[in-house]
């Protein structure tokens, strides 16, 4: 009899061990926390001054770019706020981080609630517009900086209030009109905030920011998911590339793998991905290096056979471009190599994506939310970290350090329920 009472408590425990994720402590997540929200800003900010721009304009302006930089660019609803921001300065990506976080510091307990996040950006839409209607005087200034930000949540607006009124006619023609009917990398703007919520628990995390991806279509939205089931992966103690990547393998609850003909355009982009590394490691140059074309860093030593793989590994990944450089899928693709091109490691990552160029500022704020993660603010470069802490908190209205102070406390209240 003791004897079965002993197996049946051991089974018990082995059960509720194996059903209980490894959780991180709490000074851990909150490194972990703040790694995510400005190591995204690091990598919106590296990208955010050669945004669109062609390689070949990355080289002539700024050589090979190797960290932040000064912003010379026209302000935009979905870009910077405002003109001439210094370096460190950031974009539409970073905003969005911090509209989630606004939005999960009122979900304190059980599921996500989607509508409530359609009325949460409703709710700062209308802000916005009431601030553009109060706008004093008749100087153009200010009423262009009202309306920029107005225009910044103006296509979403659209498709988030039929939603919240589950008008689905309604919501379902916004949708297919949502910026011009792109597959936008929409939700890869805040799923990597989404995933952290969830931090050991990839599965909750893939299955939560599905349903939130509400501006999404077709396969963008299991990308939108995967990401957020990354982040939670990278959240986990002991976590490992392998074990980040291979959530693209493991979840797939929607069954994507399933489908006919096409099969799932996630997990391609990770063998694409790793293809793409190997033959670029792999390259041999001829016997005499042909270094026209090489764009070198402004400062410092480069190692030329380094960068003509990268030059290569670049070539290589031009063959999976897609029409519009904000479509979800290429940005996936870019994000995907540029880990797995640097080894994980935070500064070559980005700076495999930055220079690849296209919407760069997105990729490097995935990157960089991912990496951060994993790697934990503490282990970040200190020169990156602090000036994108000052910059953001002094010029775009971002207080990044108590963000992450107030989402760690959510996200631990939350697992002690």
């Amino acid at each position: 009899m003791r004897l079965l009472c002993y197996l049946f408590l051991l089974v018990f425990v082995t059960t509720a061990t194996a059903q209980t994720p490894a959780r991180l402590g709490r000074e851990q997540l909150h490194d972990r926390v703040l790694g995510m929200l400005v190591g995204s800003a690091i990598g919106d900010a590296m990208g955010a001054p050669t945004e669109m721009w062609s390689r070949e304009m990355i080289g002539t302006m700024y050589g090979s770019v190797t960290g932040l930089d000064s912003m010379v660019r026209e302000p935009s609803a979905e870009g910077t706020w405002y003109i001439n921001l210094p370096a460190g300065g950031t974009t539409d990506d970073t905003r969005w981080k911090k509209l989630t976080v606004g939005y999960l510091l009122t979900q304190r307990s059980g599921p996500l609630d989607a509508r409530a996040w359609a009325n949460h950006i409703l709710t700062q839409y209308r802000a916005d517009v009431q601030r553009l209607k109060n706008t004093p005087g008749d100087d153009p200034g200010p009423f262009e900086a009202n309306a920029r930000r107005m225009a910044w949540l103006q296509e979403w607006a659209k498709v988030a209030k039929p939603y919240a009124a589950q008008n689905w006619p309604a919501y379902l023609d916004a949708l297919s009109g949502f910026y011009g009917g792109e597959m936008t990398c929409a939700g890869l703007l805040y799923a990597p905030v989404l995933g952290s919520f969830f931090p050991g628990q990839p599965d909750r995390a893939y299955a939560e920011t599905f349903r939130l991806s509400l501006f999404d279509l077709g396969y963008a939205r299991d990308l939108t998911a995967l990401t957020g089931a990354m982040m939670a992966a990278a959240l986990t103690p002991g976590a490992t590339p392998e074990t980040v990547l291979n959530v693209l393998r493991d979840i797939d609850p929607q069954g994507y793998f399933q489908s006919r003909l096409v099969g799932r355009i996630g997990y391609r982009a990770l063998e694409r991905a790793r293809s793409v590394v190997y033959k670029a490691g792999q390259w041999t140059p001829p016997a005499v290096l042909n270094t026209a074309g090489l764009v070198y860093p402004r400062h410092g030593t480069a190692d030329t056979l380094a960068l003509a793989r990268r030059q290569y590994a670049f070539t290589l990944l031009d063959g999976y471009n897609q029409d519009s450089p904000i479509k979800s899928g290429e940005i996936f693709q870019i994000t995907l190599t540029a880990m797995l091109y640097g080894g994980f490691d935070f500064q070559k990552s980005l700076q495999f994506a930055i220079n690849f160029g296209r919407d760069n500022d997105t990729t490097g704020a995935i990157i960089g939310a991912i990496l951060g993660a994993y790697h934990g603010a503490n282990k970040l470069p200190k020169d990156l970290v602090n000036q994108v802490l000052t910059v953001n908190k002094k010029h775009t209205e971002t207080d990044l350090t108590k963000l992450a102070d107030e989402l760690t406390e959510v996200i631990w209240a939350r697992q002690g329920k």
